[in-house]
Order: structure tokens, then C-alpha cells, then sequence
């Protein structure tokens, strides 16, 4: 597995070593170890969940709010997503701003999302399946977002809005400026 820093430094961008032949292939889809030697600190993992979306739905943006905030270990098994993490972090010198990537069924990468960002994806093919591991429970009532569409974020989410398609929850989330935020200088693990 290659680790690789993304724009907003905390973000990393896992890339599997694939061997493959004529049978198909095989690669290592997580390894805590590489993975915490390349951070510096210890994640553990104790959740996954799966997510099967069609083109244009758009899930995010989401985060959990403290004592339950989440660091997350993002890919996609079948089709395409522009993936999207949002830096909430008040003090950071990349507050307000994200780092997208494209994470397909075909080119296997993983993003590794820390605690204090708000993630989401919207589906790029016809359908995608999204699998994730969480380094926290999931908790309703810290469950937190941001709306996706906040023109100060000025997130290109490459498609038109009339083709996102949105839970009614993710329709009604509040604008960032109106969020709570994660502070930069308090260690979140």
C-alpha cells in the first residue's frame, strides 16, 4: 500500500499494490499497521458499513460531533464517486476548504478522512457501492452536516444540482458558517 499527503495534509490517499493475472487479482485492502506507522498515531477501527447508490445521489456532508467524532477509512468496491472531505477544523490553515478525489471500483484508491471533517460522495455512474470503516460508533444524537451546496464552500460536485439526488435529511442541513466546529489545536484522538 502507497500513502499519499492530498492537498489538505491530514487527508491521505491509500493506493493498493494490485497483482493481478489472468485468474483476476488480489491486494490488500487494509493493513493497521502501514497504516499507523504512516500517520504517527493509532487508529482503530471498530465499525464498517456498506452503501449502495444510484447516479446523482449525493450523501454528505456529514461528521459526528464530540465525543463521537469519527475518522474514516473510504472506498468505493463497484462504480465511480468524487469523494469529498471538508476541513471543520476552527484554527487550521485549511478551514472551510476540502480535498476531492475520485474513487472508483476500477482504480481501488482509499481515503483516509481524520476526526474534525465533514465527508461526503456523489455517485458518478449508474451505481456504486461505498464501503467504510469509522474509528467511532455512530451516535443520532451527535450525528451532524453540512448542506452540500453552500456557496461559500464553492464545492464542485461535477454535476448539475437539477441531477443530485438528496435525502431529506441532507436537503434541510445547515450552512457552514452556522455549524459547530472542531478545534485545530486540541488533539481530536
Amino acid at each position: 500500500m502507497k500513502f499519499e499527503r492530498c492537498a489538505i495534509p491530514d487527508v491521505i490517499l491509500c493506493k493498493p499494490n494490485i497483482f493481478g493475472d489472468d485468474r483476476g487479482y488480489f491486494m490488500e485492502t487494509f493493513r493497521q499497521d502501514k497504516l499507523n506507522e504512516f500517520l504517527g498515531f493509532d487508529v482503530d477501527f471498530c465499525q464498517d458499513n456498506e452503501s449502495k447508490s444510484n447516479f446523482g445521489v449525493l450523501r454528505g456532508l456529514h461528521f459526528q460531533n464530540h465525543p463521537y467524532t469519527q475518522s474514516k477509512l473510504v472506498r468505493v468496491m463497484q462504480g465511480k464517486v468524487l469523494d469529498v472531505a471538508l476541513d471543520m477544523r476552527k484554527g487550521s490553515p485549511h478551514f472551510g476548504k476540502s480535498v476531492k478525489v475520485e474513487l472508483s471500483g476500477e482504480n481501488k484508491w482509499q481515503l483516509f478522512i481524520p476526526k474534525g471533517f465533514a465527508h461526503g460522495f456523489v455517485v458518478l455512474s449508474e451505481h456504486a457501492t461505498f464501503a467504510y470503516k469509522c474509528d467511532n460508533y455512530y451516535m443520532a444524537s451527535h450525528d451532524s452536516g453540512i448542506f452540500f451546496n453552500d456557496p461559500n464552500l464553492n464545492i464542485d460536485w461535477k454535476l448539475s444540482t437539477d441531477a443530485i439526488l438528496l435525502s431529506d435529511k441532507d436537503k434541510k442541513q445547515p450552512l457552514f458558517k452556522d455549524s459547530q466546529f472542531f478545534d485545530y489545536y486540541k488533539n481530536l484522538y
